[in-house]
């Protein structure tokens, strides 16, 4: 089993950019399939971006296409999660998961390990 760690989340405005990161301290990242979810309150898990093993063909949710980019890092271990041009919607605790296929899917059950979390607030 993974475990993963979350860093990066705070409270921003509109228009700003954050940037986040996931750690596997376990360092098992090989040929794991990684995504970032979302989950805002009252609101399913989403997806929001995937990159397959071994760091080929990121693809995101339409929401995040041309704002987010998701990249992996095999030499640290670190999946990234680059966002700019931050939106109110955008609101929610963002999860970083890991899947043994290495093409993760936008299915929120395919993913066997996840993260604790990490709040993005982005005000008005």
């Amino acid at each position: 089993q993974m475990l993963l760690v979350e860093s990066g989340g705070g409270l921003v405005q509109t228009g700003d950019s954050l940037r986040l990161s996931c750690q596997d301290d376990q360092r098992t990242f090989k040929k794991h399939g990684m995504a970032w979810f979302r989950q805002a309150p009252g609101k399913e898990r989403e997806f929001v971006a995937g990159v397959p093993w071994p760091n080929s063909g990121p693809f995101y949710s339409g929401s995040a296409q041309g704002r987010f980019t998701v990249s992996r890092d095999k030499s640290s271990n670190t999946l990234t999660l680059q966002m700019n041009n931050l939106k109110p919607e955008d609101t929610a605790v963002y999860y970083c998961a890991a899947t043994t296929s290495n093409l993760p899917r936008r299915e929120a059950y395919a993913y066997e390990d996840w993260g604790q979390g990490t709040q993005v607030t982005v005000s008005s």
